[in-house]
C-alpha cells in the first residue's frame, strides 16, 4: 500500500538537562526535533510515513540516524542531511516546573531556496510539519516560496522564530516583525503564551492577523492548563481545506470559532522538556488522521501530559503508545 508522506523540517538537538531533580545528574539526551519525531510516530495514522528535511551536525549524525531508524512510520528512504559542522547543542536550567533558561551552542546552518526546493520535490509530500528550534532553519523570504510552492497542508510551531541568541547563547525573547507575512505561510500556527506577545498584544488581535492571512487554526497552548484554539469558520477537519475560500487569501465570513480545551489529568513532577514539540505533532497527525478540531486537540494534550513522564526522546513513540521501550 502507497502512504501519504509528511515532511519535517527542523533541527537536531542535543540537550543537557539541568534542575528537574536537584539530587540527580543533569540529563543528556535528544532533544529538538526529535520530540516532534516522536510525537508523530506515535500519532500518525498506518497510511502515513514520515520524510525527515533536516540537517545534521557531523559529530552527531551516526547518532541522528540511530534515533530515526527506531521510528516505525519513518519513510525507507528517509535521511538526516549530515553537514560539516557541530551541530547543534542546548543547555536547559529548569527554575520552576514550566520555566527554563536555554544556552545553545553549535551552528548547523539554515535552508536557502535553492536547496530546499530540491529536497521537497525529491521528497513528494504530501503534508508539511515545520518547528523552528534553531530559529533560523528558514527565513521568510524562502518560507514565502514553500508556500508558493507546496499546495499540501503545512503546520507550522512557531517556537525558536520568537526567540533571539545572544553572545553567550543565551535565548531571549524578541518582538517578531512581518507578523501577517509569517502567518500567510501556514495553515495551522502554534505557539505558546510567551511567544504570542512577541506578535501581538492579545490572543484575539494576533487571532485575527493569522485567520486574515489565510491560517485556518491558531493555537495557542497554556501548559498544563491545555491549549485555547481560534478556528476559521470555514474549517472543522483537514478535509474542509479541499473547499475554496470565498474570501481569497482570507476565511469566509462568520464568527471566529475558539474555545479553551483543558488538561484532562494533569502530571505532577516530571520534565516538561519537549511538550509542546509532542503537543504539535500529535495534534497535526491527527488532522491528517481525519480527526475534527476538538478530537485532536483532546490527543495532543494527553500525548503532552504522557510526555512528561518521560525523560528525553529517545524510545519517546514507544512511551507515548503505552508500550514498553528496548531502546
Amino acid at each position: 500500500m502507497s502512504r501519504r508522506r509528511v515532511g519535517v523540517i527542523g533541527s537536531f538537538v542535543w540537550d543537557v538537562i539541568h534542575g528537574r531533580d536537584p539530587r540527580s545528574a543533569p540529563v543528556e539526551e535528544w532533544g529538538g526535533i526529535a520530540y516532534a519525531l516522536g510525537g508523530l510516530d506515535a500519532a500518525l495514522s498506518d497510511d502515513w510515513e514520515i520524510v525527515p528535511i533536516i540537517k545534521v551536525g557531523e559529530d552527531l549524525a551516526a547518532r541522528a540516524a540511530t534515533l530515526l531508524s527506531t521510528l516505525d512510520h519513518i519513510a525507507s528512504d528517509a535521511r538526516a542531511i549530515e553537514v560539516p559542522y557541530p551541530n547543534n547543542r542546548v543547555e536547559l536550567r529548569y527554575y520552576t516546573d514550566e520555566r527554563r533558561s536555554e544556552i545553545l551552542t553549535g551552528g548547523v546552518p539554515g535552508w536557502n531556496w535553492l536547496g530546499l526546493k530540491s529536497a521537497l520535490d525529491a521528497a513528494r509530500l504530501d503534508a508539511l510539519y515545520i518547528n523552528f528550534l534553531s530559529g533560523w532553519e528558514l527565513d521568510l523570504e524562502t518560507t514565502q516560496l514553500i508556500r508558493a510552492h507546496f499546495k499540501g497542508p503545512i503546520y507550522c510551531d512557531l517556537h525558536m522564530l520568537a526567540w533571539a541568541v545572544q553572545p553567550s547563547g543565551l535565548r531571549t525573547l524578541r518582538p517578531m516583525t512581518d507578523a501577517r507575512e509569517w502567518c500567510g505561510c501556514f495553515d495551522f500556527l502554534q505557539l505558546n503564551e510567551d511567544e504570542l506577545t512577541t506578535m501581538a498584544p492579545d490572543s484575539m488581535t494576533l487571532a485575527a492577523t493569522a485567520l486574515h492571512a489565510g491560517v485556518r487554526c491558531l493555537a495557542v497552548t497554556l501548559g498544563r492548563r491545555g491549549a485555547v484554539y481560534f478556528a476559521a469558520p470555514d474549517f472543522d477537519r483537514i478535509d474542509d481545506m479541499s473547499r475554496p475560500r470565498t474570501l481569497g487569501v482570507g476565511s469566509t465570513v462568520g464568527p471566529v470559532r475558539t474555545a479553551l480545551v483543558a488538561t484532562e489529568h494533569v502530571v505532577e513532577g516530571g520534565d516538561p522538556t519537549g511538550c509542546g514539540d509532542v503537543w504539535g505533532s500529535t495534534y497535526f497527525s491527527r488532522l491528517l488522521a481525519g480527526d475534527n478540531l476538538s478530537v485532536a486537540i483532546l490527543a495532543a494534550n494527553r500525548a503532552a501530559a504522557r510526555n512528561v513522564e518521560h525523560r528525553g526522546a529517545s524510545g519517546l513513540s514507544n512511551h507515548l503508545r503505552g508500550r514498553i521501550s528496548l531502546t
